[in-house]
């Protein structure tokens, strides 16, 4: 069935289409519109579910926590300031090992105050044990929360699915919305092995000494690196169903290039465009689009620019007092691998500006003549044609 909405209603419909059994909502710009179209949906009677108004995003996220705890299938949404404040309560989740699956709406943050799309928001939290997956386009935004409670509720961590702010948020596409039947038997009804159960009493998030405390962290961390696996095997069995994969990473390009863009979100369109660019002017271009960044997948960032010598990564995003946080990422992953790779990270896009295929060949041009920009501190650049 084709329909054409916004990627905030898209993230509802997946919701409901998920049949999820909780649904905790703050409203907050510009992701308002996922708790309101849900509400419509349980109002209505389309989906038999809880939905619980709170008093703050610390509230909505703590409220979900419970609910997953006795094995109830949850969903909430957030943005910018909202999920900064769910901080103290994200590490919770991902320590419970609950499968709760939140969209957000990738904002700047405050002050000064700015309503527009920035990765900074996410990617501050990434040390917090989620999921977190980057959508390109409406249809991803739909497609990856489907898939999220799939790998969720596999794995027992906590996903997050970002959505640029307006770009995807309150821009209308043309999409394929899939039959109830058919992700009925894609996502089956979740069933915990363990919940809290007042006929069946546990103990969840008791104090634990260093020896257990250390064991428990360990594993988490063995499970949260396995995930690019299980996304990979949940997507491809999601393109089995539907006809559409959303791996973790997207190379394009990049078998026999030289220069290699890396971005995450919407601007994976953009530096493909970039890419055929300049393949035009006679520089063997590809890029490579991060679906996720957490967890890392190192060995396919690896794969996809081992013939390049240039990588230059566009962030949408600053970890004041260093540099891009995806570019930091991106050299973590690649130290140590033979050859003389020269990365050039480009800050770009923040606060809502646009990230086109002009600027996108300009920075690339910039890195191949090795030259600096209006600001430059160590590797990273505030490009002149970006500001």
């Amino acid at each position: 069935m084709k329909k054409v909405m916004m990627g905030t209603e898209a993230a509802a419909l997946a919701a409901a289409l998920a049949r999820v059994q909780v649904v905790s909502a703050y409203p907050i710009t510009p992701q308002t519109v996922i708790v309101e179209e849900l509400a419509d949906i349980i109002g209505r009677g389309d989906l038999d579910a809880k939905y619980i108004n709170v008093e703050s995003e610390h509230s909505a996220m703590a409220s979900c926590i419970g609910a997953a705890a006795t094995g109830a299938r949850t969903f909430t949404a957030t943005s910018s300031q909202g999920l900064a404040l769910m901080h103290e309560v994200l590490h919770y989740a991902s320590g419970a090992r609950v499968p709760i699956v939140m969209a957000n709406a990738n904002r700047a943050l405050a002050p000064p105050w700015n309503l527009y799309c920035d990765h900074t928001d996410a990617l501050s939290q990434r040390d917090t044990g989620w999921i977190q997956y980057y959508c390109a386009d409406v249809q991803d935004v739909m497609d990856a929360i489907l898939i999220a409670y799939r790998v969720a509720e596999k794995v027992l961590l906590p996903v997050m699915v970002n959505l640029d702010a307006f770009y995807l948020t309150h821009t209308s596409e043309l999409l394929d919305v899939p039959e109830q039947a058919s992700v009925d038997r894609y996502l089956p009804a979740y069933r915990p092995e363990s919940k809290l159960d007042v006929d069946d009493p546990k103990t969840f998030g008791n104090v634990c000494g260093a020896d257990l405390y250390t064991s428990f962290k360990f594993s988490r961390h063995k499970d949260t690196l396995g995930v690019s696996r299980h996304w990979n095997e949940a997507a491809g069995r999601f393109a089995d169903e539907f006809g559409r994969r959303h791996p973790v990473v997207r190379p394009y390009r990049t078998d026999d290039a030289d220069l290699v863009i890396v971005a995450i979100g919407t601007a994976a369109g953009a530096i493909r465009m970039a890419a055929d660019r300049l393949r035009e002017e006679g520089v063997a271009a590809g890029s490579l689009r991060l679906s996720m960044v957490r967890p890392f997948p190192v060995d396919e960032v690896r794969a996809a620019v081992a013939r390049a010598r240039h990588v230059v990564v566009v962030d949408r995003d600053v970890s004041f007092g260093a540099e891009g946080i995806v570019a930091q990422e991106v050299k973590a992953a690649l130290f140590g691998m033979a050859g003389d790779i020269h990365l050039h990270g480009f800050v770009a896009g923040i606060g809502g500006n646009d990230i086109t295929s002009d600027s996108v060949v300009e920075l690339a041009r910039q890195a191949l003549a090795g030259s600096g920009a209006a600001v430059q501190a160590g590797n990273s650049y505030w490009g002149e044609v970006l500001a």
